[in-house]
C-alpha cells in the first residue's frame, strides 16, 4: 500500500505547503525535522485544548455533555483516518496501553507461537517477550525479511505484530501483503502505527488488521498521553479488557449498578476517567489531518525524506535503510563514520534545526508542512 511520490504533481505539494504551513507556528522558531519523536502541535489543537481548560476554569463540569460528544467525535476521526467503525475504536492513554490490552487481553494457551521482528521499539516488542512466561512461544523475524519468510512463519502462528513504520530506520512494510499472509493462515494481526498513521493510508479492511494502536504525539501532531486503540467488532469478545474501571461496563451510567456485562463497543476498554483536555486536543488533530488528506500528506512527505536522504548520500553519510518509493516514510537515519550523531544533532539545534540522536543515528523526520528550501538548509549543514 505504498504512497506514490508522483500521484500529485509538485507545484500541488506546493500550493498544500503554503495553505496549510501557518496551521504550524513552529515553523517560527524551529525547522522541526523530530515528528517521529515528539510533533509539534497545530493550531487547532492548542486551541482545542486551551478553549476546553478555559471553559473548566469558567464553569467546570457544566459542559460536560460537550465532552462526551468530543469522545465520540474523537473516535469517530479515527475511524475515519482506518476505514473502520467508531465502535471498534477506544480512546487509549498510549500506543504501549493499546498493546498491552491486546497481548494480556488474549486467553492465550501453553503451545501458542506469536511471530515478532527483532527491530521493534521496545513498546512492540517487550509486551510480547511477557508472554514467554506463559508457554507462548515467539518466531523472531527481520523486517527486511522476504515476504516469504513471513509467510512460512505464520504458518500455525496465533498472532504476527508488526510496526507500519520502523521507529529507527524508517522502514514502511507492505500491511496489505502482510494482512493476506495472516489471513490465509487465520493468524491474528496486529500493528502499531504510530510512525505512520497520518502519513500513509491505513484501511484495517483491506489489509486484515485485527487490532491496532497508535498515540497521538507524532505524526497526528497532537499532544501526549492520548491514543488509538482500534480492536475489530468480531474480535472483542476475545481481548478481554485487564484494565477494569467502571466505564468498562454497559451499564456504567448507573452507578448504583453491579453488573458486569461489558459495553457492546471498544468502550470495554476504557477503564475510566479518560484524558478528556488529550482527547480535544487529538481530535482537532486527526480533523485537520482529514481535511488537509492523508492522500495528500504522504507525497509531500516522501518528497523530503527522498530529498534528504539523496542529499546525505552525496555528503557521504550512510543510510539506516535504502530509501525506496514502496518503503520509504517520514523517517530518514543517517551516520558518517568519525562523526560523533549527537554531535552533529547538537549542531543543527544551535543553527536552529530539531533533529534527534538515535543509537549512533541522526534521525531527521519532517512533516508535509516542511519546505524543500529547509531541507536543503539541513543538508547544507551537514559535516
Amino acid at each position: 500500500m505504498g504512497c506514490i511520490l508522483n500521484s500529485i504533481p509538485p507545484e500541488a505539494i506546493g500550493n498544500l505547503v503554503q495553505q496549510w504551513r501557518p496551521q504550524f507556528p513552529v515553523t517560527r522558531n524551529f525547522i522541526y525535522l523530530n515528528h517521529a519523536a515528539v510533533a509539534p502541535l497545530s493550531l487547532r489543537a492548542a486551541q482545542a485544548m486551551k478553549d476546553l481548560a478555559d471553559d473548566c476554569l469558567e464553569f467546570g463540569a457544566l459542559h460536560y455533555e460537550a465532552w462526551m460528544r468530543t469522545y465520540q467525535g474523537f473516535r469517530e476521526a479515527a475511524a475515519r483516518l482506518l476505514h473502520a467503525d467508531a465502535a471498534e475504536i477506544a480512546i487509549a492513554k498510549n500506543t504501549s496501553e493499546g498493546i498491552s490490552t491486546v497481548a494480556l487481553g488474549i486467553d492465550w494457551h501453553l503451545g501458542d507461537r506469536i511471530v515478532g521482528f527483532s527491530e521493534e521499539f521496545p513498546a512492540n516488542f517487550l509486551p510480547w517477550r511477557r508472554l514467554e512466561e506463559r508457554g507462548v512461544s515467539i518466531t523472531w523475524l527481520s523486517i527486511y525479511d522476504p515476504l516469504e519468510r513471513v509467510d512460512e512463519a505464520c504458518r500455525g502462528a496465533r498472532l504476527l505484530a508488526i510496526s507500519f513504520v520502523n521507529y529507527l530506520s524508517g522502514y514502511r512494510v507492505d500491511l496489505n501483503a502482510i494482512g493476506e499472509i495472516c489471513r490465509r493462515h487465520g493468524t491474528f494481526f496486529f500493528v502499531d502505527a504510530i510512525q505512520g498513521l497520518g502519513v500513509f493510508p491505513i484501511d484495517v479492511r483491506a489489509a486484515n488488521i485485527q487490532a491496532l494502536a497508535a498515540d497521538g504525539h507524532k505524526w497526528l501532531c497532537g499532544p501526549e498521553g492520548c491514543a488509538i486503540l482500534y480492536i475489530q467488532k468480531e474480535w472483542q469478545d476475545a481481548v478481554f479488557p485487564v484494565e477494569f474501571g467502571w466505564t468498562n461496563t454497559a451499564s456504567h451510567a448507573d452507578y448504583a449498578s453491579r453488573d458486569m456485562a461489558l459495553r457492546p463497543d471498544a468502550g470495554r476498554y476504557e477503564c475510566g476517567t479518560l484524558n478528556t483536555i488529550g482527547c480535544y486536543g487529538l481530535h482537532a488533530a486527526m480533523e485537520l489531518l482529514l481535511e488537509v488528506g492523508v492522500a495528500n500528506v504522504g507525497p509531500a512527505v516522501l518528497g523530503l525524506s527522498r530529498a534528504l536522504a539523496e542529499g546525505a548520500v552525496a555528503k557521504g553519510y550512510e543510510l539506516a535503510a535504502p530509501w525506496g518509493e514502496t518503503s520509504a516514510s517520514g523517517i530518514v537515519s543517517i551516520r558518517k563514520v568519525g562523526i560523533d550523531s549527537r554531535k552533529i544533532v547538537y549542531d543543527l539545534k544551535q543553527a536552529g534545526i530539531q533533529a534527534a540522536p538515535r543509537q549512533g543515528w541522526v534521525r531527521m523526520a519532517p512533516h508535509f508542512y516542511i519546505t524543500e528550501e529547509e531541507v536543503g538548509r539541513t543538508l547544507d549543514l551537514l559535516p
